[in-house]
Protein backbone atom coordinates (compact mmCIF):
# COMPACT_ATOMS: atom_id res chain seq x y z
CA UNK A 1 0.00 0.00 0.00
CA UNK A 2 1.14 3.52 -0.77
CA UNK A 3 1.36 6.28 1.82
CA UNK A 4 -0.61 9.53 1.69
CA UNK A 5 1.19 12.17 -0.33
CA UNK A 6 1.24 15.72 0.99
CA UNK A 7 2.02 18.58 -1.40
CA UNK A 8 2.39 21.94 0.38
CA UNK A 9 1.27 24.82 -1.82
CA UNK A 10 3.73 27.68 -2.07
CA UNK A 11 0.81 29.95 -2.93
CA UNK A 12 0.52 30.27 0.85
CA UNK A 13 4.25 30.68 1.41
CA UNK A 14 6.32 33.86 1.65
CA UNK A 15 7.25 34.59 -1.97
CA UNK A 16 10.27 36.61 -0.83
CA UNK A 17 11.71 33.52 0.89
CA UNK A 18 10.77 30.62 -1.37
CA UNK A 19 14.00 28.65 -0.85
CA UNK A 20 13.56 28.86 2.93
CA UNK A 21 9.86 28.02 2.65
CA UNK A 22 10.70 24.92 0.62
CA UNK A 23 13.22 23.87 3.26
CA UNK A 24 10.57 24.36 5.95
CA UNK A 25 8.49 21.50 4.51
CA UNK A 26 11.28 18.93 4.26
CA UNK A 27 9.79 15.47 4.07
CA UNK A 28 6.92 16.51 1.82
CA UNK A 29 6.20 14.35 -1.19
CA UNK A 30 5.73 17.17 -3.70
CA UNK A 31 5.90 20.95 -3.60
CA UNK A 32 2.81 22.35 -5.29
CA UNK A 33 3.39 25.39 -7.49
CA UNK A 34 0.35 27.34 -8.71
CA UNK A 35 1.05 29.13 -11.97
CA UNK A 36 -1.65 31.71 -12.78
CA UNK A 37 -1.71 33.98 -15.81
CA UNK A 38 -4.46 36.52 -15.01
CA UNK A 39 -6.39 35.21 -18.02
CA UNK A 40 -7.58 31.66 -17.32
CA UNK A 41 -7.97 32.78 -13.71
CA UNK A 42 -8.12 36.39 -12.51
CA UNK A 43 -5.03 36.20 -10.34
CA UNK A 44 -1.36 36.42 -11.36
CA UNK A 45 1.32 34.49 -9.49
CA UNK A 46 4.62 33.27 -10.86
CA UNK A 47 6.03 31.67 -14.00
CA UNK A 48 8.81 29.59 -15.45
CA UNK A 49 11.80 31.70 -14.28
CA UNK A 50 10.73 31.35 -10.65
CA UNK A 51 10.15 27.62 -11.11
CA UNK A 52 13.63 27.26 -12.61
CA UNK A 53 15.12 29.02 -9.58
CA UNK A 54 13.09 26.93 -7.16
CA UNK A 55 14.26 23.74 -8.83
CA UNK A 56 17.82 24.71 -7.91
CA UNK A 57 16.84 25.38 -4.30
CA UNK A 58 14.99 22.19 -3.33
CA UNK A 59 15.13 18.44 -3.83
CA UNK A 60 11.36 18.11 -3.32
CA UNK A 61 9.72 17.22 -6.66
CA UNK A 62 7.79 20.16 -8.07
CA UNK A 63 4.12 19.67 -8.87
CA UNK A 64 3.32 22.52 -11.26
CA UNK A 65 -0.38 23.34 -11.58
CA UNK A 66 -0.85 25.50 -14.66
CA UNK A 67 -3.96 27.64 -14.36
CA UNK A 68 -3.25 29.25 -17.70
CA UNK A 69 -4.55 29.69 -21.22
CA UNK A 70 -2.81 27.93 -24.12
CA UNK A 71 -1.20 25.13 -22.07
CA UNK A 72 -0.06 23.47 -25.30
CA UNK A 73 2.42 26.31 -25.71
CA UNK A 74 3.52 26.77 -22.13
CA UNK A 75 3.30 23.39 -20.39
CA UNK A 76 6.22 21.52 -22.05
CA UNK A 77 8.85 24.07 -20.95
CA UNK A 78 7.99 23.37 -17.31
CA UNK A 79 8.67 19.70 -17.95
CA UNK A 80 11.89 20.52 -19.80
CA UNK A 81 13.01 22.66 -16.85
CA UNK A 82 12.73 19.69 -14.50
CA UNK A 83 9.27 19.82 -12.93
CA UNK A 84 8.22 16.36 -11.80
CA UNK A 85 4.53 16.73 -12.60
CA UNK A 86 2.88 19.31 -14.87
CA UNK A 87 -0.90 19.66 -14.64
CA UNK A 88 -3.09 21.44 -17.15
CA UNK A 89 -6.77 22.34 -16.92
CA UNK A 90 -9.33 20.42 -18.94
CA UNK A 91 -11.20 23.68 -19.49
CA UNK A 92 -8.15 25.40 -21.02
CA UNK A 93 -7.56 23.21 -24.07
CA UNK A 94 -9.48 21.46 -26.82
CA UNK A 95 -6.77 18.80 -27.14
CA UNK A 96 -5.69 17.64 -23.67
CA UNK A 97 -4.29 14.35 -25.00
CA UNK A 98 -1.82 16.11 -27.27
CA UNK A 99 -0.67 18.38 -24.44
CA UNK A 100 -0.26 15.39 -22.10
CA UNK A 101 1.87 13.58 -24.64
CA UNK A 102 4.06 16.65 -25.11
CA UNK A 103 4.52 16.98 -21.35
CA UNK A 104 5.52 13.35 -21.06
CA UNK A 105 7.86 13.61 -24.05
CA UNK A 106 9.53 16.56 -22.33
CA UNK A 107 10.27 14.42 -19.28
CA UNK A 108 7.53 15.04 -16.72
CA UNK A 109 4.41 13.32 -15.49
CA UNK A 110 1.22 14.77 -16.97
CA UNK A 111 -1.76 15.85 -14.91
CA UNK A 112 -5.31 16.88 -15.76
CA UNK A 113 -7.27 19.22 -13.49
CA UNK A 114 -10.99 19.95 -13.41
CA UNK A 115 -12.75 22.88 -11.76
CA UNK A 116 -15.46 22.20 -9.14
CA UNK A 117 -18.26 22.73 -11.66
CA UNK A 118 -16.71 20.60 -14.41
CA UNK A 119 -18.11 17.05 -14.59
CA UNK A 120 -15.54 14.27 -14.69
CA UNK A 121 -17.51 11.89 -16.92
CA UNK A 122 -16.49 13.45 -20.28
CA UNK A 123 -12.83 12.94 -19.37
CA UNK A 124 -12.86 9.40 -17.99
CA UNK A 125 -11.95 7.91 -21.36
CA UNK A 126 -8.83 10.05 -21.75
CA UNK A 127 -7.44 9.69 -18.22
CA UNK A 128 -5.26 6.81 -19.39
CA UNK A 129 -3.15 9.49 -21.07
CA UNK A 130 -2.45 11.13 -17.70
CA UNK A 131 -0.46 10.29 -14.58
CA UNK A 132 -2.50 12.43 -12.17
CA UNK A 133 -6.02 13.78 -11.87
CA UNK A 134 -6.22 16.98 -9.85
CA UNK A 135 -9.71 17.54 -8.47
CA UNK A 136 -10.21 21.19 -7.57
CA UNK A 137 -12.14 21.51 -4.31
CA UNK A 138 -12.24 25.32 -4.55
CA UNK A 139 -12.54 27.64 -7.53
CA UNK A 140 -9.03 28.05 -9.00
CA UNK A 141 -7.37 31.41 -8.71
CA UNK A 142 -7.05 32.25 -5.03
CA UNK A 143 -5.85 30.59 -1.84
CA UNK A 144 -7.70 30.41 1.45
CA UNK A 145 -11.11 29.34 0.10
CA UNK A 146 -13.48 26.90 1.78
CA UNK A 147 -13.55 23.25 0.77
CA UNK A 148 -16.39 22.15 -1.57
CA UNK A 149 -17.35 18.62 -0.47
CA UNK A 150 -19.50 17.84 -3.51
CA UNK A 151 -16.38 17.37 -5.65
CA UNK A 152 -15.49 14.21 -3.74
CA UNK A 153 -17.84 12.27 -5.99
CA UNK A 154 -15.27 12.79 -8.77
CA UNK A 155 -12.52 11.32 -6.63
CA UNK A 156 -14.70 8.32 -5.79
CA UNK A 157 -15.52 7.68 -9.44
CA UNK A 158 -11.90 7.72 -10.51
CA UNK A 159 -10.77 5.73 -7.47
CA UNK A 160 -13.06 2.90 -8.57
CA UNK A 161 -11.41 2.85 -11.98
CA UNK A 162 -7.95 2.84 -10.43
CA UNK A 163 -8.83 0.06 -8.00
CA UNK A 164 -10.32 -2.02 -10.80
CA UNK A 165 -7.14 -1.71 -12.85
CA UNK A 166 -8.74 0.33 -15.63
CA UNK A 167 -6.58 3.36 -14.79
CA UNK A 168 -3.14 3.89 -13.29
CA UNK A 169 -2.90 7.39 -11.90
CA UNK A 170 -2.65 9.45 -8.75
CA UNK A 171 -5.85 11.09 -7.52
CA UNK A 172 -4.94 14.54 -6.18
CA UNK A 173 -7.08 17.19 -4.52
CA UNK A 174 -6.46 20.91 -4.15
CA UNK A 175 -8.37 23.53 -2.20
CA UNK A 176 -9.34 23.97 1.43
CA UNK A 177 -7.45 20.89 2.62
CA UNK A 178 -6.74 21.05 6.35
CA UNK A 179 -7.22 18.99 9.49
CA UNK A 180 -11.01 19.36 9.17
CA UNK A 181 -11.27 18.19 5.55
CA UNK A 182 -8.36 15.85 4.84
CA UNK A 183 -10.13 12.80 6.25
CA UNK A 184 -13.18 13.16 4.01
CA UNK A 185 -10.88 13.44 1.00
CA UNK A 186 -8.90 10.40 2.10
CA UNK A 187 -12.06 8.35 2.60
CA UNK A 188 -13.12 9.30 -0.96
CA UNK A 189 -9.97 7.73 -2.37
CA UNK A 190 -7.56 10.64 -2.76
CA UNK A 191 -3.83 9.83 -2.90
CA UNK A 192 -2.24 13.29 -2.84
CA UNK A 193 -3.40 16.24 -0.75
CA UNK A 194 -2.43 19.81 -1.65
CA UNK A 195 -2.40 21.99 1.47
CA UNK A 196 -1.56 25.67 1.58
CA UNK A 197 -2.46 27.69 4.65
CA UNK A 198 -2.86 24.49 6.72
CA UNK A 199 0.88 23.96 6.27
CA UNK A 200 2.39 27.39 5.85
CA UNK A 201 0.11 28.95 8.45
CA UNK A 202 1.33 26.49 11.08
CA UNK A 203 4.09 27.24 13.57
CA UNK A 204 5.94 24.14 12.33
CA UNK A 205 5.13 23.50 8.65
CA UNK A 206 6.98 20.17 8.54
CA UNK A 207 5.02 18.90 11.54
CA UNK A 208 1.79 20.06 9.91
CA UNK A 209 2.68 17.91 6.89
CA UNK A 210 3.25 14.89 9.14
CA UNK A 211 -0.05 15.41 10.94
CA UNK A 212 -2.03 15.69 7.71
CA UNK A 213 -0.37 12.53 6.40
CA UNK A 214 -1.20 10.64 9.58
CA UNK A 215 -4.81 11.82 9.53
CA UNK A 216 -5.25 10.70 5.94
CA UNK A 217 -3.67 7.31 6.56
CA UNK A 218 -5.90 6.68 9.58
CA UNK A 219 -9.08 6.68 7.50
CA UNK A 220 -7.98 5.89 3.93
CA UNK A 221 -9.10 2.53 2.50
CA UNK A 222 -5.96 2.26 0.38
CA UNK A 223 -3.18 4.28 2.03
CA UNK A 224 -1.01 3.56 5.06
CA UNK A 225 1.92 5.00 7.01
CA UNK A 226 3.54 1.59 7.27
CA UNK A 227 6.70 1.04 5.24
Amino acid sequence: MAHPMIAPSILSADFARLADEAAAVAGSDWLHVDVMDAHFVPNLTLGLPVVESLLKATDIPLDCHLMIENPGRWAPPYAEAGAYNVTIHAEATDDPISVARDIRAAGAKAGLSVKPGTPIEPYLEILKEFDTLLVMSVEPGFGGQSFIPDVLSKARAVRKLVDSGELTLIVEIDGGINTDTVEAAAEAGVDCFVAGSAVYGAADPAEAVRKLRAQAAAVSPHLTLAV
